[in-house]
């Protein structure tokens, strides 16, 4: 599908109007986001059938409630619209195992 960066609280309309949604968290003062961030790119060029979304959980209130994000960086898997798990890590293996769990059906 895609990568996309959103700049605006619209995250509830990416996760509803597509299967498999998995969300970056992340904050402009987070090293460990921005460490992440790339990671998380690469990895969307493995899954073309799953819709990557890095979005600023500091700006974006709304779209920080769907998955009651706490900690930085949250990553977070949504299908159909729902949360189906999350993930708080600045490991790349554990950021691996997660999107493997989450997209494999």
């Amino acid at each position: 599908m895609a990568f996309v960066e959103l700049d605006t609280d619209t995250l509830q309309d990416e996760v509803s109007g597509n299967g498999t949604v998995l969300v970056q968290y992340s904050a402009g003062w987070c090293g460990n986001c921005r460490i992440m961030k790339p990671k998380f790119k690469k990895f969307s060029q493995d899954h073309e059938d799953v819709k990557f979304v890095v979005i600023d959980a500091e700006k974006n209130p709304e779209s920080r409630k769907l998955a009651n994000v706490t900690n930085l960086p949250t990553f977070a898997a949504f299908k159909n619209g729902e949360l189906i798990q999350q993930t708080q890590t600045n490991k790349t293996e554990v950021l691996k195992t997660f999107i493997d769990e989450t997209t494999s059906n």
